[in-house]
């Protein structure tokens, strides 16, 4: 399901334009964006996702292609985790 089916199912099953089904898809990306960016905090929807910032150590790798080790710095990464009721949802369930 790409962006355009998406708002054109939450438009369907909330009953409302497919402009502010939109409008409120790109608030909510941006509002989770904008906490996670701080770190300080996680966005919790219970049951079904939690967004959180996480910090990678600096670690050293390897150039696959030539095989020779480089360093990469240390930087933060976004941890996604599935609640219980989407879990149950991929069983089929």
């Amino acid at each position: 399901m790409n962006r355009s089916e998406l708002v054109a199912a939450l438009a369907d099953r909330a009953e409302v334009t497919r402009k502010d089904a939109d409008a409120v898809l790109a608030a909510f990306a941006e509002i989770v964006g904008d906490i996670v960016s701080k770190g300080d905090e996680k966005v919790t929807i219970p049951g079904f996702l939690t967004f959180e910032r996480t910090h990678r150590a600096a670690r050293t790798a390897r150039n696959p292609q030539t095989g020779e080790p480089i360093q990469i710095p240390a930087g933060y990464s976004v941890k996604v985790s599935a609640g219980s009721k989407l879990k149950e949802a991929a069983k089929g369930k």
